[in-house]
């Protein structure tokens, strides 16, 4: 077997260390388990991550979106596009990148529960930034008088927990087992839901058409 160079031994050990984590938490892996999954020694672990919050914030980091996905999205706040459109196709983004990538939303719930300095980092570091992007649009929509006067910042939480939240009910919860639902359906009823609480105006004014019934097709 070829000997890995020291980049991809480094992905190896992040590859490993992610499934892990995302399996047990934080306190439920130990270095040398990672080694050991691996097959390589605790010491090679230490020689790419001087300590397991390292790594561990590494692996978080890894899970975060990739700079052209958040240019796209700036790109589309400033876009001519009604907010009912953008609303849906966001909500969409959302769910597609935790259904195709299940660890992320596991290794969060984890660091939250286990590390509240690595989540509060991640946090600060990635997902502030994503609001505020968010909240920015809304800020443009409330001087626009197409929103109501409401907390930009709290408008854009609530928004993604909606999506989210709906995610974790069918994917960490179990609730897939029970009731399935069209994805593009449930991006449209979460985006209606959300704009009819802070539309200024009637539903028209932002875009917002019938968004049709939620069939039971998938997730």
């Amino acid at each position: 077997m070829p000997r890995l160079s020291s980049a991809d031994r480094k992905l190896q050990v992040l590859d490993v260390a992610a499934e892990l984590f995302a399996r047990h938490g934080f306190d439920g892996v130990t270095t040398r388990q990672i080694a050991d999954a691996a097959g390589i020694t605790e010491a090679i672990v230490f020689r790419h991550f001087a300590t397991k919050d390292d790594l561990y914030w590494e692996v978080l980091s890894a899970k975060s979106a990739p700079d052209e996905v958040k240019k796209r999205l700036e790109e589309r706040l400033r876009s001519d596009a009604e907010p009912f459109e953008i609303f849906t196709e966001i909500a969409r983004h959302v769910l597609d990148r935790n259904l195709s990538d299940p660890a992320k939303s596991r290794l969060l719930l984890f660091s939250g529960l286990e590390n509240h300095r690595l989540s509060q980092r991640f946090f600060k570091t990635y997902m502030s930034e994503w609001y505020e992007l968010l909240a920015g649009y809304i800020r443009k929509q409330i001087a626009a008088g197409k929103f109501r006067e409401v907390d930009p910042v709290l408008a854009a939480r609530g928004f993604i927990g909606m999506v989210f939240h709906h995610y974790l009910v069918q994917e960490v919860f179990g609730g897939a087992h029970y009731q399935s639902y069209d994805l593009d359906d449930v991006a449209r009823t979460m985006a209606g839901l959300w704009l009819s609480g802070i539309a200024a105006e009637t539903l028209e004014a932002v875009g917002v058409a019938g968004t049709g019934s939620t069939s039971n097709v998938r997730r």
